[in-house]
């Protein structure tokens, strides 16, 4: 990690601040662990403050118009301008400007900021150029960073358009049990491999260790420290202290220390779980004894506290209701048969209050701001500045073979099925999608070149096609030397559903796709590649970080990859680990590969679409914006640095570095500066002083009434704004781990 240091000067004797520490993250092939705590606060509040050369100008949360496509901005932010010598005046500006977003720290930066207008409600005309001069001075041109939950919140919801997918909502088999249990998934027949110098074979995909005896024809299930074994996956499987002699025999260096640490069996009194069996994904119910419920205040719900499911029941009919990937299902009975909710879930959901222990699902429940938020965010796309050249030295793709395509649904597109990659043929040319960025070549085997766009045809590949993701990635504003890139949730499996009462987030298509299964002459081992699917990893909306995470104990430790293996071309062998998956990245016990995205990362790294490119990608912490940030008993300070050559200080704390206010200054609709009263209602800033307004009556004019309610949607969304951009930093420093991490596993 490389340090710059910045000399904060002070204006005022009264500051204390020496020297900034600007932390700038240095690029490397990995990113850092989304929870690792050193990472560097991109949001420390509003006011903000600038100063130059004795002029001062306190500045307030930007209020916004429009976001158009998420890239350009045009708004308006109320200001106190200080003249060196002179006196506060307030004023409000109307400004636009680029953005750029990383969806990893859930900032935006805003860049080639323009002021359009100024307005100065108690100067003279004669003073008001100079006044507009020295607020384009000291308002930062580029690098600005602000929460994206704070932009969110403001957004007028009305104006945002979210195009729905046509996903399936078919249940999927859905397991109950009121004891200890694990649901045990092997798509489709058992893809075995060998384990070197012993008669075992390891099954690659399932989500628990299952090994076969060939001598003995049996199966052995290791789950957590309880062993199983069986003649038939689909039979009853019988816990047991034996094991195979060549158990003892297990390779080191293959990723089966924490199996080899359970042989011989651990000694344990407790009763064994009981173990479900499915051949396609599937999903588990699991209640610590006879459901215990819980009233939701205000509405006819209850809930079951004793799980770490999301279980309801809807007291008016008696019928309860699940949550799963996103979707709703209901049923009469906890043991089914379930069918899809979704489009006429009762009323009661949308009142359940938002500081309900149960308010995590308000975000899969139409026509709630929680799930009006969550699509805007899913729309929101992360841009990175991509080096050509250095791009392309990283790209390696390999084949099962000589390389096989098939066609691709309702297009005259093909696609790659032999390889791990996402390679779409269009007539002669062939266009990869390799880790969030897309590459050309004129043969299947390369060499690649970046793209600087790709076909439009690619973007109606449906989701029916195993490669719909990658419709969710873009390529723009190429140059000589670098292109732009764009992934938004999709690419990640987050996409819109929509319903009568409103659009919602879901995880995964709901589409099935078989697994691809080779075993080529003189391999050593099979090649086993699963695609993405939508249930069977305990997808669970986190309202925290504003994405889905996986990994529910109950599916087992390799339930996020969708398969406790996977084949890496690189080394010939399986990789196989713990996992956790989130939207924009994840986190990895040893080795993990991601379905969604096809790449994998490797040790206790932190991840996303970009972390396989090294110094070719500028996200976060790489060109486009670096930032750090020092706090002391006078307050915190934070810099950023662009890789347009933008730099800056930005001020927040004691002692005269920023104004001893709140942030509840506005700019109305009409031109005019507003704040809000502590008690209640808003005062307007008129010929130097500040003086209350009356609440308009509907025989005000429409101006007044439009200047009026702006407002208010204004104050109250830049109080929700604010506790989701705090709860997001909070989570990030406590490690911000994923939910099923806790609680009744059925696996002590």
């Amino acid at each position: 990690m490389r340090y710059l240091y910045f000399q904060l000067l002070r204006h005022r004797a009264i500051v204390a601040f020496a020297i900034f520490l600007f932390v700038v993250n240095t690029l490397s092939a990995q990113t850092k662990p989304s929870g690792d705590t050193s990472s560097p606060a991109t949001d420390i509040g509003w006011p903000r403050q600038a100063t130059k050369d004795g002029n001062k100008m306190i500045y307030y949360q930007p209020q916004i118009d429009e976001w158009k496509d998420y890239k350009e901005i045009s708004g308006r932010f109320a200001f106190a301008l200080t003249p060196k010598g002179g006196k506060e005046t307030p004023g409000v500006a109307s400004f636009k400007c680029g953005t750029s977003v990383d969806n990893d720290s859930r900032t935006v930066y805003f860049h080639d900021v323009v002021i359009e207008s100024t307005r100065f409600p108690s100067l003279d005309q004669s003073a008001i150029p100079a006044m507009e001069t020295l607020v384009k001075e000291l308002l930062p041109q580029s690098g600005e960073p602000i929460a994206v939950d704070r932009l969110i919140a403001d957004v007028d919801k009305s104006n945002v358009k979210a195009v729905p997918v046509a996903v399936k909502n078919d249940p999927p088999e859905i397991f109950y049990s009121t004891t200890p249990a694990i649901l045990l998934m092997i798509q489709g027949e058992p893809a075995l491999a060998p384990v070197e110098k012993t008669d075992l074979q390891f099954v690659v995909n399932t989500n628990w260790d299952v090994f076969y005896d060939k001598s003995k024809k049996y199966y052995y299930l290791l789950a957590d420290k309880y062993w199983y074994t069986t003649d038939d996956l689909k039979g009853q499987w019988t816990a047991t202290k034996t094991l195979p002699k060549d158990m003892s025999k297990l390779p080191s260096g293959q990723n089966f220390d924490d199996v080899k640490k359970a042989v011989p069996p651990p000694s344990t009194s407790a009763a064994a779980p009981k173990v479900f069996y499915s051949s396609n994904p599937a999903e588990l119910i699991l209640i610590k004894g006879s459901p215990v419920y819980a009233t939701i205040p205000d509405t006819r719900l209850l809930y079951v506290t004793n799980t770490d499911n999301d279980v309801f029941l809807d007291n008016t009919d008696e019928t309860f209701y699940v949550l799963f990937s996103g979707r709703w299902f209901r049923s009469k009975s906890l043991n089914g048969s379930w069918t899809y909710a979704g489009n006429d879930l009762p009323e009661s959901f949308a009142k359940i209050p938002s500081g309900s222990p149960k308010a995590n699902v308000l975000a899969s429940v139409p026509g709630t701001i929680e799930a009006s938020d969550a699509i805007m965010l899913a729309q929101i796309p992360t841009t990175v500045v991509v080096n050509k050249k250095e791009a392309e030295k990283k790209v390696k793709v390999s084949y099962d073979g000589a390389p096989e395509f098939k066609p691709i649904d309702s297009t005259n597109l093909q696609y790659a099925t032999n390889t791990q990659e996402k390679i779409i043929k269009d007539g002669d040319l062939y266009y990869l999608c390799f880790q969030g960025v897309w590459f050309m070549s004129s043969t299947p085997n390369g060499p690649w070149l970046t793209a600087e766009a790709v076909p439009k045809e690619i973007y109606t590949i449906p989701p029916s096609s195993p490669l719909y993701n990658v419709t969710y990635v873009t390529q723009t504003n190429a140059t000589e030397t670098t292109v732009e890139s764009s992934t938004s949730a999709g690419y990640f499996g987050m996409f819109v559903l929509g319903l009568t009462a409103g659009a919602i987030l879901t995880y995964g298509t709901g589409y099935y796709y078989p697994p691809y299964f080779y075993w080529g002459p003189g391999a050593l081992y099979p090649i086993y590649r699963p695609w993405p699917c939508t249930y069977g990893a305990g997808a669970v909306y986190n309202p925290w970080t504003g994405g889905y995470a996986v990994g529910r104990g109950v599916y087992g430790p390799y339930g996020a990859a969708q398969s406790a293996a996977w084949y890496n071309p690189a080394t010939g062998r399986y990789g196989r680990s713990a996992s956790v998956q989130g939207w924009y990245g994840g986190r990895t016990a040893a080795s993990a590969y991601n379905p969604w995205t096809g790449g994998y990362a490797a040790t206790s790294q932190g991840h996303n679409a970009y972390s396989q490119w090294g110094s070719s990608v500028a996200t976060r912490n790489g060109q486009w914006a670096q930032t750090g940030h020092v706090t002391t008993a006078n307050g915190t300070a934070f810099g950023y640095r662009t890789s347009t050559g933008q730099q800056g200080v930005i001020t927040h704390g004691a002692n005269g570095t920023v104004a001893h206010t709140t942030n509840g200054t506005y700019a109305g609709h009409d031109g005019n500066v507003y704040r809000k009263n502590e008690g209640g209602g808003w005062s307007k800033y008129n010929n130097g002083s500040w003086n209350q307004v009356q609440r308009p009556n509907n025989n005000l004019s429409g101006e007044t009434q439009h200047t009026w309610q702006g407002l208010n949607h204004s104050a109250e969304a830049r109080q929700r704004g604010q506790m989701n951009t705090q709860r997001f930093q909070n989570f990030r420093s406590q490690g911000g781990g994923f939910r099923g991490g806790g609680g009744f596993r059925g696996r002590r």
